[in-house]
């Protein structure tokens, strides 16, 4: 079989926060950008790389989710329990720098994890859990 991950979703509840962090911090593509009954999804994914995606998405957009389950997640992002993504670049250290001079919610500088990995964690604006890992 030959499958890909086209898409991952990320609750975001400020759209234009989080265009700011993944389009101007990150450096991400904007792919689409949708409008509809009063919600707005974005869609942003790494340059060079049409086929992988990120849907920021609000978080009352999940069909059969209760008002109740809508504030649980809601709380959820709040504490950056929710949703998360593991990320990966050459430069960690200069990723680091730039995440760190935006005033981004930095989580753990760059350090030697003991599973094999060095890597440094952030939250974006919606409290999303972001693990950036160095490519070796």
């Amino acid at each position: 079989m030959d499958i890909t991950i086209h898409s991952s979703y990320l609750p975001q509840d400020d759209p234009d926060a989080a265009l700011a962090f993944y389009r101007d911090i990150l450096g991400f593509e904007v792919r689409n950008d949708v409008e509809y009954g009063g919600m707005h999804w974005i869609t942003v994914g790494p340059p060079g790389q049409p086929g992988t995606s990120i849907v920021l998405h609000p978080p009352a957009v999940t069909p059969g989710i209760t008002d109740d389950e809508r504030r649980t997640v809601v709380e959820m992002m709040a504490k950056g329990t929710y949703a998360g993504i593991n990320l990966a670049t050459a430069d960690l250290d200069g990723t680091f720098e730039r995440l760190q001079a935006s005033d981004a919610d930095i989580v753990q500088e760059p350090i030697e994890q003991p599973y094999g990995v060095r890597d440094c964690a952030v939250r974006d604006p919606a409290g999303n859990l972001l693990r950036i890992q160095e490519l070796r």
